[in-house]
C-alpha cells in the first residue's frame, strides 16, 4: 500500500491520557500537497491510507474513532471514542463526534455541536451552532439542526 502520511513522533500533544501525533503528507491527493502538515491522531487506524480522507490543522482524532473515504477533519475538531466518519463528511469548527456516532455521506457538522451515543447523521444534513444529537437518533437527507 502507497502510504499517504506518516505521524511526526517529535510533534505531538497529549489529549485525555492519549498521545496524538502530528501527521505529514507523503504524496498529493486531493487539496493536500505532498509535504503538507495536517492535524493529530493517536495512530494509524485513525485515518486511512485509502481514498482522501485528511485531518487539518489542528484538528484531532484519537481512541478507537477512525475517519475513511473523502473525510475531512478540520479546525479543533475531535473525533474520538469508536466514532466513524466517511463518505464525504466535513466536521470542523469546534465540533465533537463522538461514543458511538456515524457521520457519513455528505453530511456537516460544525460550530460548537456534538454528536454521540449511537447518533447517525448522513445524506446532506447539516449540523451546527450548538446543536446536540445523542442517543440513537437519525439525522438525514437535507436535515438541518442548530
Amino acid at each position: 500500500m502507497n502510504k499517504k502520511y506518516k505521524l511526526l513522533k517529535d510533534d505531538f500533544i497529549i489529549i485525555d491520557n492519549k498521545k496524538l501525533f502530528r501527521i505529514k503528507a507523503l504524496r498529493d491527493f486531493r487539496d493536500v500537497i505532498k509535504g503538507d502538515i495536517g492535524g493529530y491522531i493517536e495512530n494509524e487506524s485513525n485515518l486511512s491510507h485509502k481514498g482522501n480522507a485528511w485531518v487539518c490543522r489542528n484538528a484531532k482524532v484519537y481512541g478507537e474513532a477512525h475517519t475513511y473515504g473523502n473525510a475531512k477533519v478540520i479546525g479543533d475538531a475531535r473525533v474520538f471514542g469508536n466514532a466513524k466518519v466517511g463518505g464525504d463528511a466535513w466536521i470542523y469548527g469546534n465540533a465533537r463526534v463522538f461514543g458511538n456516532a456515524w457521520v457519513y455521506g455528505d453530511a456537516w457538522v460544525f460550530g460548537a455541536s456534538w454528536i454521540s451515543g449511537n447518533a447517525k447523521v448522513y445524506g446532506e444534513a447539516r449540523v451546527f451552532g450548538n446543536a446536540e444529537v445523542d442517543g440513537n437518533v437519525k439525522i438525514g437527507e437535507s436535515a438541518v439542526i442548530c
